[in-house]
């Protein structure tokens, strides 16, 4: 089966892939088939680095001191309350002149107790609700900054082997190139990335690193508009983008738009 022909199941497969739902044979089939098709090799690999991302955001929050403090307030109000209700109840207790519930000294007290539960519980209210609103912000932050991705490319070499994976942000307008071969050039070499766009000459996208990782500014256009990208083996610091590439194409993949 073309999975390739079926984005919509490529993730769903990817994602219950990444969780761990997807299991047994269907798991051992799954994988036989990203070895297979690059494209269901590029969901995977996508999923799982989405998966850990939102590990990350899964901080442990420990309760703050508003919350101890809230708790012992609302515990005294409860011990003082219980202890109102046996005072009315105790039998053979000496009223005092008037009765107790005239005592304006036993209001005044319990007035003032309840007064300080409720200043203590609003404040504990509002502390919890700006530390909340710290909270919601912090990860809205780390949700903005973690990378979008709107294209991908698997690029593989002769024998269909994966040696790059390639996404794009369009968000933030970067390439992120992660090496997942063993291919290493040489000192006086560098790997060049090329879009081949149909019809126009090849166009540089920039000279990778040796790092493992790598990011690269690009523009959409220069990545929609390029069904294809390829990567070659130029002198040091590599060549003019305008020339196109001068030494052999070592690695070459199709870009796709992953629905996720």
């Amino acid at each position: 089966m073309n999975l390739s022909q079926h984005p919509e199941l490529i993730d769903r497969l990817a994602a219950a892939y990444a969780l761990g739902t997807l299991r047994g044979g269907a798991r051992r089939r799954f994988e036989t088939l990203a070895r297979e098709q690059a494209p269901v090799r590029a969901a995977a690999l996508i999923w799982q680095s989405r998966i850990g991302s939102l590990n990350e955001l899964q901080a442990p929050v420990e309760p703050s001191a508003a919350v101890w403090t809230r708790i012992a307030n609302l515990v005294r109000a409860d011990r003082e309350r219980q202890a109102m209700d046996q005072a009315r109840v105790a039998p053979g207790a000496p009223p005092a002149a008037g009765g107790w519930w005239r005592n304006l000294a036993f209001w005044r007290t319990a007035a003032a107790s309840g007064v300080a539960v409720a200043v203590f519980a609003v404040t504990g209210s509002l502390v919890l609700r700006e530390q909340a609103g710290s909270r919601i912000a912090e990860l809205q932050a780390r949700l903005q900054a973690t990378p979008q991705v709107g294209y991908v490319a698997v690029l593989t070499d002769a024998q269909a082997t994966a040696s790059m994976l390639v996404t794009f942000d369009p968000r933030n307008g970067r390439l992120t190139l992660q090496r997942v071969g063993d291919f290493h050039e040489a000192d006086d070499r560098s790997l060049q990335l090329w879009a081949l766009p149909p019809g126009s000459p090849p166009q540089s996208l920039g000279v990778l690193g040796r790092e493992k990782l790598l990011r690269l500014a690009a523009g959409e256009a220069d990545v929609r508009r390029a069904p294809t990208l390829a990567i070659s083996l130029e002198p040091k610091g590599g060549v003019p983008g305008d020339r196109g590439p001068t030494g052999p194409v070592l690695f070459k993949g199709a870009v796709i738009q992953p629905q996720l």
